[in-house]
């Protein structure tokens, strides 16, 4: 048996790669260890959409140069986002590296370590495939366990917004097969999950460009129709394609959760002009009112970038007029950092000094937080459905869950119920969080229209 310690930077695609990396070196006869110290072959499994985290992956590399001086035989590699935007190039900035592997090349590694241990090359593998077996696990492939999963159902992206790099790093739109993904779904099922997750960079544009394939929304259909999911959830979508059949899937699918992330970046149309967005703010809010009409349950959440180049005072205060207007129900924010390959980095100064960025992001944030506080203060006296998924992160004897529009709930109960659906009355509010206790049974009078109960 021998030791990998695999380490995952960024999104939920991310986790889901570094879960396919285990499952592919577990056929190699790995076994995944959290003492990085005793590993035989070290991972990082990486992100480059902001600054920051790529940041993260250099000074992780940093900590493991004593561990290769030690021990020569440890192998060490990157994967992931950084690893195909900078290929040979990690080879020569980080010396004691031993691999590179791109976002499209896990079902290659077992042959990239062996080239190091046998060859001792220095792989670098970062092609890019439009098959998209490449995205499949081998068919003798176990993976059981929990009652959630995520399911990979394309990846790329074909919008080219000026400032991401995810075209770059995950290439083009390439969609499974539909029929691949209903039948992993069917098997997670007949392991006991209860909760999917549809994960793509751009979930919503499922199937346009493979010739004869379905839609999104009747991909979700044919997820619904399977015994034993209770719970459907996807991510993410850009608001050019969240379509009037996927609009309608909301209003007529008993387990898609009342819950979407809509990345709106800016709420200045000058702004979206200068990112390339392809929507101007009354399409993004049309597509809003039309879904909230369907699905009046419905909770949002939403990306903004701050401090874009070129934002005035007025485009940011634009933004702050639009989580007025919407009320989202959470924000992932950040500020803007330039990203290599992206238009906006080449066209762009980043005139925006980093002081004024901070102090917009703080008006921001703070400005949600109220927002949030207010709508979670909403749910107190209701009871809700959670999936409980494991320990608080406070470790004070409450467990943690979520509600279907994605509202996490903390509350006392044994760690035994893990994995089970857990009617809980909402007892307080944090501006992240709910606070329940467990409700015991519920009448039918207490039905809710968002989830289980109410």
């Amino acid at each position: 048996m021998k030791l990998l310690f695999l380490q995952t930077f960024g999104c939920q695609m991310n986790q889901v790669d570094s879960e396919r990396i285990a499952r592919v070196m577990g056929r190699m006869d790995y076994t995944l260890t959290d003492c990085v110290e005793n590993a035989d072959l070290i991972l990082l499994n990486t992100c480059s959409v902001r600054d920051k985290a790529e940041q993260k992956v250099y000074s992780a590399l940093g900590r493991f140069k004593e561990i290769k001086q030690r021990r020569a035989d440890v192998i060490i590699g990157v994967g992931g986002c950084v690893a195909q935007q900078e290929g040979e190039a990690l080879l020569k900035r980080v010396p004691y590296l031993d691999l590179v592997f791109g976002t499209h090349n896990i079902h290659k590694l077992p042959e990239i370590v062996e080239q190091v241990q046998t060859l001792e090359n220095r792989p670098v593998e970062t092609a890019f495939y439009r098959d998209p077996s490449y995205m499949e696990d081998p068919e003798d492939a176990v993976r059981v366990g929990g009652a959630k999963a995520f399911v990979t159902i394309m990846q790329g992206c074909n919008k080219v917004c000026s400032f991401c790099i995810v075209p770059h790093v995950r290439g083009r739109e390439v969609s499974r097969p539909s029929e691949k993904i209903v039948r992993e779904v069917e098997a997670l099922a007949n392991h006991g999950v209860v909760e999917v997750m549809l994960l793509g960079q751009n979930v919503n544009s499922y199937g346009k460009r493979t010739p004869g394939e379905i839609g999104f929304a009747e991909l979700l259909a044919r997820v619904n129709a399977i015994d034993g999911i209770q719970r459907i959830r996807f991510t993410t979508s850009h608001p050019q394609d969240l379509s009037p059949e996927l609009i309608e899937a909301y209003a007529e699918l008993e387990k898609l959760c009342e819950h979407l992330h809509l990345p709106v970046q800016s709420g200045s149309d000058s702004v979206l002009s200068r990112m390339r967005r392809g929507y101007t703010l009354d399409d993004y809010l049309g597509r809003l009112r039309r879904l909230r009409a369907r699905c009046p349950e419905v909770a949002i959440s939403t990306d903004i970038i701050v401090g874009f180049p070129g934002e005035t005072e007025t485009e940011f205060a634009a933004t702050l007029e639009l989580l007025e207007q919407v009320k989202y129900d959470e924000i992932y924010s950040f500020t803007y950092s330039p990203r290599p390959q992206t238009v906006a980095a080449k066209l762009y100064d980043d005139d925006i000094p980093d002081g004024i960025k901070k102090e917009r992001l703080t008006r921001l944030q703070n400005l949600q937080r109220g927002i949030a506080l207010c709508k979670n203060r909403e749910r107190i006296g209701a009871v809700e459905a959670i999936l409980v998924e494991g320990r608080a992160k406070l470790n004070n004897g409450q467990i943690m869950g979520r509600t279907r529009s994605n509202r996490i709930v903390n509350a006392f109960g044994p760690e035994g119920l893990v994995g089970e659906l857990l009617p809980v009355r909402i007892t307080g509010a944090t501006a992240t969080s709910l606070i329940g206790e467990p409700a015991g049974a519920v009448a039918a009078s207490d039905l809710h229209p968002e989830g289980e109960f109410a």
